[in-house]
Parts: C-alpha cells; sequence; structure tokens
C-alpha cells in the first residue's frame, strides 16, 4: 500500500493517469506517490506509473495557467541541443488541482569544476538563440506572480514596463512601501540613462536562473527547469544566477570564455536583481524591503553621478 498515493484526490489521481495514459498509448493507473522537498510555490511529487517515475508538481486550479506557461517555457528551452530539459508530458486541472507532469531525470548539484564548465558553454549556447524584440509570445510568471511580456524593440523600455513598473505596483498595496514606490518608479522613468553604452541583443533566456533550478544530468549536461522564459538582455541570468549564489566558479568563467561580457556588467547586475529582490518582497514579505531600497538607492545614485 502507498499511504500518499491514497491520501491524494482521488480526481486528481485520475487527472494524472489521463494524462500519463495520453502520453504513452498505453491505458495508465498511478501506482505510487512519494513527496518530494524543495519547492517553494508548489507541491512536489514523485509518481510512479507501469514502470515509469514521472515529476509532478500540484497547486490550486486558479494557478492553471502557471502550468502552462511553465510547459511553453520548457519547450522554448529544448530547442538548444546543449541542454537537458525535461519532456512535459502533460499539464491541466482536476476538480480543485491543477498539475504539470514532467520526465523525470536523475540529476546532481551543480558543484564540480567539470560541471560549471560544462553549463557555462551551455548557457551561452542558449543565449545565442535570439529573437527580434525583447519579449515574448505570451505572458507567463516568476514564481507564481504575472510575468508580462508584451514585446518591444528597447530593452530600457521593456525592463521599466514590463519588469520594474508592474512589480512596483503589487508592492504599493502594503502603505509601508511607499518610499520604495516613489523611488523605484522614478528610477523607472530615468532608465535609459544606464543604457547609453550597452545595447544588447535578444536572447533567449531561463528567466529565473537561480541554482535551485539547475543541475547536471547523468550525461554531464547542464539540466535546466522551471523557467520564466522571454527574450532580453542576456546579463539578466548570469546576475540573477549570483543573486543567492550555488553556481561555482568554473562557471563563470567558461561563460566567459565562451562570450564575454561588456564593460558595466556590474552596475546592471543589480538593476536585474532589483526585478527579482521586489518579486521576492510581494511574494513573502517585508523581509525584502530594505534590500530593494538599498538597490533602488544606489542605482539612482549612479544616474545622478
Amino acid at each position: 500500500m502507498n499511504p500518499l498515493r491514497h491520501a491524494l484526490d482521488p480526481a486528481l489521481l485520475a487527472a494524472l493517469s489521463t494524462a500519463i495514459g495520453n502520453d504513452t498509448g498505453l491505458p495508465a493507473r498511478v501506482d505510487a506517490v512519494s513527496e518530494i522537498g524543495g519547492g517553494s510555490i508548489s507541491r512536489a511529487l514523485l509518481v510512479e506509473s507501469g514502470g515509469n517515475r514521472y515529476f509532478v508538481k500540484v497547486n490550486d486550479v486558479t494557478l492553471t495557467a502557471m502550468f502552462a506557461a511553465e510547459a511553453d517555457g520548457l519547450s522554448a528551452l529544448a530547442a538548444c541541443p546543449a541542454l537537458r530539459v525535461p519532456r512535459v508530458v502533460g499539464h491541466g486541472a482536476s476538480d480543485r488541482h491543477a498539475f504539470l507532469v514532467l520526465e523525470h531525470l536523475p540529476l546532481q548539484t551543480l558543484r564540480e569544476r567539470a560541471h560549471g564548465i560544462a553549463a557555462g558553454h551551455a548557457l551561452a549556447a542558449l543565449h545565442r538563440i535570439r529573437g527580434s524584440h525583447f519579449g515574448w509570445r505570451r505572458d507567463n510568471f516568476i514564481g507564481s506572480t504575472p510575468q508580462h511580456n508584451a514585446e518591444h524593440r528597447a530593452w530600457p523600455f521593456f525592463f521599466a514596463r514590463r519588469r520594474l513598473l508592474p512589480q512596483l505596483e503589487l508592492a504599493r498595496r502594503d502603505a509601508q512601501h511607499k518610499r520604495l514606490v516613489a523611488d523605484g518608479e522614478r528610477l523607472a522613468e530615468t532608465l535609459a540613462a544606464l543604457f547609453v553604452d550597452h545595447r544588447p541583443e535578444p536572447s533567449l533566456l531561463h528567466g529565473d536562473l537561480w541554482h535551485g533550478n539547475a543541475a547536471i544530468d547523468d550525461a554531464g549536461l547542464l539540466a535546466l527547469f522551471d523557467p520564466a522564459v522571454y527574450f532580453g538582455d542576456r546579463e539578466t541570468d548570469l546576475a540573477m544566477s549570483e543573486l543567492f549564489g550555488g553556481f561555482p566558479d568554473s562557471f563563470y568563467a567558461a561563460y566567459r570564455e565562451a562570450w564575454p561580457l561588456a564593460d558595466g556588467f556590474a552596475q546592471r547586475k543589480m538593476l536585474y536583481n532589483l526585478y527579482h529582490v521586489l518579486n521576492h518582497l510581494n511574494l513573502f514579505g517585508s523581509g525584502y524591503l530594505h534590500q530593494a531600497e538599498r538597490m533602488v538607492a544606489r542605482l539612482l545614485a549612479e544616474i545622478r553621478g
């Protein structure tokens, strides 16, 4: 007997069986379920069916669109042959739950020097996939926060209007964020001053590249998952990879060897990570407020300077 399997909602079990059966072309049933830790937004499960293993994410039915967007992003990343991306088996909703079913991959953390080198080269290969505009063909999500991707040719305009201002509008809901919002809006209005000598081309981005969304597969390839894809400045992925640490030095050295960065990255890194700090403020609370305020103040000082 598998206790967790029997504890799951019957409608969800039936929906998972249907999704797996549609993928394999054979009748399917969920044989066993076990919990996987680590997710901060969705519940993660290891599901066994007919001798195969699947990675399943579950959330409230109101977040069905979030999993549809994630499936779209995974399909986009899979276009890069240098990466390993879990194959999308199916996604949808039962009565009360949204779900995403993925291929289960054997993975290990990205720690060894050789793994860092392979990962740095692979990320550069992803970034060489170019778009005609900044943005994406649809809106998606950063965590569980809607991410606006309406396309634009000008990167400073896109980052101000599609990244910073929507997060500041969410932050406005809390009165203690008043100063942050006012200063952040002033930053967004003057953002072009930070890009006088930097005109990036639209690169395909993972979009949420912290160490929890990257690993190494059993063949030594960089595996990426949980994306928030769009075409943008490639530096934004590198910036976020430094925000919470976890990537080896060999990763950055290999990336720069494959594709050197332009002068001024240190300044732009703070701007790009401000987006993620604001998102964490809106998702997880005021513990990120002072960090966001300091980042905005330093960026405004750079512009005035």
